[in-house]
């Protein structure tokens, strides 16, 4: 009898289980049998989880039968602190930034990371062995930074004791910048999502090619299906199956259409931008609907539902005179990664400002849909023109996939501000944290047809749909592999 504090999960997503004979499906895959899988993961920050779980769906997809747990391998051992509180030192660091910077930076250095190692190998390595050999898995996979070296440790002498070969895999879940603890170079294999994070994990962590496969980060499948079945947005059938898309979720389907999110729990400066753009897009003459991701603020929600749009939009007006003595000044602001393409784009907006030419004869007709925590995210990217979100590793790669061009307004220090270069040097959007300035630049991305259609294909370029396919399909052949050679 298993005793872990974890969570098991045997569930599929609806449409994952009419899809479980999909034709595409590897005949290999199906003949093999399930499998016993341990993730190794911790609730700071909600990409690591959602990693695991679009991992697992893909298993229980290949492999029908295959059962998995989610082990936080320092809560859910009787550790000592630190290790005991962090996941509530994450909370109250990640929501002080210049906490959360000093803390990445002083651990992210060869001398700290091997100062923790040997002291929590010293207080708990037993302790993670022992929970490891009560579920006795088949094969373990990491998708956190701080569960890649004394797990490691503790799946080889448990693969000892048992006496045989438990493969041990890393899916980074970071995208375009990561922790020194992400990179042990004797796991068995290790998957990454971008070109600088490879570049990292060879200088900080000697990972040789041969364990390296570039695969993308893993999302869930929902992003997969909507991805096939829209195929190129820009397309006319593209353009179609987006249309379908929005009548589906009751979205007037002849309106631009702009996604703000915050994270699950609505955090942000969400209020203000969503008054911005509301103010801007209406006085520029842009028919629009903004949908706001409010995730668990019923405040937020409440708010927004409620509220007084033609004060937002007066106040606004009130607040012109000074604005357009700043508007050329903020849209011509170029900084060193923005594409020529939405540069350009601007200039053009701006020369226009100056000229007086930025509001409309008749005003924009916006409205505004709060919605609460969304499970169908993968339908309101599709559905999307726009999206404003921070600069989470996980959200970015959802948007690549199905080619949606991004407005970055935050990102904590550290390890999320590889995500903003993503985007930069991707060509698919822009970081602001102004939400006056978000506002005046989705305005002019709106008004520029052709401009989105560079950023939505310059996206999908970057994008990688079937990444969580992939890669189950890489770990599981090998441990079926490895399994076999078990028996003889």
């Amino acid at each position: 009898q298993l005793e872990m504090e974890i969570e098991r999960s045997s569930e599929q997503h609806p449409q994952d289980e009419q899809n479980n004979n999909d034709d595409d499906m590897s005949t290999t895959s199906t003949k093999k049998g399930p499998l016993k899988i341990l993730f190794l993961s911790s609730d700071t920050g909600g990409g690591h989880r959602a990693s695991a779980e679009a991992l697992a769906n893909q298993f229980q997809r290949l492999y029908p039968g295959t059962t998995y747990d989610l082990l936080d391998i320092w809560s859910d051992i009787d550790s000592s602190w630190p290790y005991n509180s962090i996941k509530d030192a994450y909370k109250s660091m990640s929501a002080s930034p210049w906490k959360w910077r000093t803390l990445y930076h002083v651990s992210n250095t060869a001398v700290y990371a091997k100062f923790a190692d040997m002291h929590s190998y010293y207080m708990n390595e037993g302790m993670i062995r022992e929970k490891i050999e009560q579920y006795n898995p088949d094969v373990v996979v990491s998708v956190h930074p701080t569960m890649n070296y004394i797990p490691l440790l503790s799946i080889r002498k448990v693969a000892e004791k048992f006496d045989k070969e438990i493969p041990f895999f890393t899916v980074v879940t970071d995208f375009g910048s990561g922790h020194c603890t992400w990179f042990n170079k004797d796991v068995d294999r290790m998957y990454l999502a971008s070109e600088p994070i490879k570049a990292i994990a060879q200088k900080r962590g000697g990972v040789p090619d041969e364990k390296i496969v570039m695969s993308g980060l893993p999302i869930r499948y929902d992003f997969a299906a909507q991805a096939d079945a829209m195929g190129d947005r820009t397309t006319d059938e593209g353009k179609a199956h987006q249309q379908k898309i929005r009548e589906e979720l009751n979205i007037d389907p002849n309106k631009k259409i702009i996604l703000v999110m915050g994270g699950g729990e609505g955090v942000g400066s969400l209020s203000s931008i969503v008054n911005e753009l509301y103010a801007k897009l209406r006085t520029q003459g842009v028919d629009a609907t903004i949908c706001v991701v409010c995730g668990r603020n019923e405040q937020l929600k409440g708010d927004l539902e409620t509220r007084c749009w033609d004060t937002v939009v007066s106040q606004s007006l009130n607040s012109y005179a000074s604005l357009k003595s700043r508007v050329v000044t903020k849209l011509l602001s170029a900084h060193a990664s923005r594409s020529r393409r939405i540069q350009a784009a601007l200039d053009r907006a701006a020369a226009k400002a100056a000229k007086g030419r930025d509001v409309a004869e008749v005003p924009g007709n916006i409205d505004v849909i709060p919605l609460g925590f969304v499970k169908n995210m993968a339908e309101y990217m599709v559905a999307a023109d726009v999206l404003v979100s921070k600069a989470g590793p996980g959200t970015i790669a959802e948007a690549a996939a199905v080619g949606l061009p991004i407005m970055v307004t935050s990102h904590l220090p550290g390890q999320e501000a590889g995500n903003v270069d993503i985007v930069l040097d991707g060509g698919f959007g822009d970081y602001c944290e102004d939400p006056e300035t978000i506002a005046l630049e989705i305005a002019c991305w709106l008004q520029d047809s052709q401009l989105l259609d560079v950023m939505s294909k310059k996206a999908q370029a970057v994008g990688h749909p079937h990444a969580a396919e992939e890669i189950a399909q890489d770990i599981g052949d090998t441990t079926h592999d490895l399994m076999e050679k078990n028996k003889k």
